[in-house]
């Protein structure tokens, strides 16, 4: 089976391509000239390349033939991250991924996965269900939440199946440098004596990379309905006790200075996922 897959060279992305060809799947990654191929060593013929962006199959720049005999498409794609407040998202992602996503479906691809963000719940506390009414704050997860319900919508129009997993946090090999965990890492390098970070009680749900991959490729492949997901743990930890259990598994010393950083505005205090995944029946 192949799968086209965007995004696929990002954080999320190479882990995800991981989890299809350990499947004996086939990923056909959409890839910008000029962008920088990873270096996946996998068995020759184990994955393939389209060349262009989503603007390049919107504006027929890419043959709609190359992708007839794709089954499913794994979007991953989203930019301007994290710059979560730019009105970009707005004005300019949300259409740009709207018209991205129909025309595949124009194309024949008729099942279709798509990240969403816990963020579409705006500044609800405690567990988040799927059915839980959204309410998002900031532009990124306003456009994340309006582009859900144009697809619902053009679903009601147009036959193709949509998953919709709405991730929680993730953290693994590959992430972002500006992410938690890796600033944390290049300070443990350094011998840095302290660590600054928000005050570190806030309630959040972690999943590793390498499970979250795997449950969006089980979403894509094996649940046959249109689904809005939680893809998370269910089970809430604090910021800190992350951070602690890092630096006790990487035998480091370093003192937390909490608080030097406020807590960030646009997300709740204590918030967590119930999970619609269930990541001990995956393969």
């Amino acid at each position: 089976m192949k799968i086209l897959v965007t995004g696929g060279t990002g954080f999320l992305g190479r882990h995800v391509v991981r989890a299809l060809v350990r499947r004996e799947l086939h990923p056909v990654l959409l890839h910008r000239p000029g962008q920088d191929v990873p270096d996946f060593e996998f068995p020759d013929g184990s994955l393939s390349y389209i060349q262009g962006d989503m603007n390049s199959l919107i504006n027929g720049e890419i043959n709609p033939s190359v992708i007839k005999d794709i089954e499913h498409v794994i979007h991953l794609a989203w930019s301007g991250l994290p710059r979560y407040r730019d009105m970009f998202h707005i004005e300019e992602n949300l259409m740009e991924q709207y018209h991205f996503i129909k025309k595949l479906i124009q194309s024949g691809i008729r099942d279709v996965t798509i990240t969403g963000t816990c963020l579409e719940y705006g500044m609800k506390e405690g567990c988040l269900h799927a059915e839980d009414k959204t309410d998002p704050k900031v532009p990124y997860a306003i456009a994340k939440d309006s582009l859900r319900r144009f697809l619902f919508q053009l679903h009601d129009r147009m036959p193709f199946r949509i998953k919709w997993l709405r991730l929680f946090y993730t953290y693994g090999e590959g992430q972002s440098e500006t992410s938690l965990l890796s600033q944390l890492q290049r300070a443990l390098d350094r011998g840095d004596a302290e660590f600054n970070m928000s005050p570190g009680d806030q309630l959040r749900d972690y999943l590793p990379v390498e499970k979250m991959a795997s449950g969006i490729v089980h979403a894509s492949v094996d649940l046959d309905r249109s689904s809005i997901l939680n893809c998370c743990s269910g089970q809430p930890v604090t910021v800190s006790s992350l951070v602690q259990e890092f630096i006790e598994k990487h035998g480091g010393k370093i003192k937390l200075n909490k608080g030097f950083y406020p807590y960030p505005d646009y997300e709740p205090h204590s918030f967590w996922g119930k999970p619609d995944i269930n990541f001990s029946n995956i393969k």
